[in-house]
């Protein structure tokens, strides 16, 4: 079983997680066949799976992992529904929160 830390970032945090292995949570914006755009304090750009079946305008958690464009490499998906059953506000505090107090939520990289 992987013991990988998947800290939790939105789109100012991608450039600092390349080739890393994160969670965001978004909203959906646009879907293009194997791809999507989701909202996480920014556009991101997000390459589905088979598995992943997003819904526009939709809170959606991904654990991907970012590309050096980038984008991210969805490995897991989840709906959590219409986006006005989230308070993004909120999800931006955790997110703070996580890179404030990184020592408990994830090692940086050298």
């Amino acid at each position: 079983m992987s013991t990988e830390a998947t800290p939790r970032i939105n789109a100012p945090y991608l450039d600092q997680f390349q080739h890393r292995t994160v969670r965001i949570l978004g909203k959906v914006r646009q879907l293009r066949g194997e791809s999507a755009t989701i909202d996480a304090s920014g556009d991101i750009q997000v390459h589905l799976t088979r598995d992943s079946h997003l819904q526009l305008n939709h809170a959606v958690e991904i654990i991907g992992k970012v590309q050096a464009d980038l984008s991210v490499r969805v490995m897991a998906s989840t709906d959590f529904g219409p986006e006005g059953g989230i308070d993004f506000a909120s999800v931006d505090a955790v997110v703070d929160a996580t890179h404030r107090y990184h020592e408990i939520f994830y090692e940086k990289e050298q």
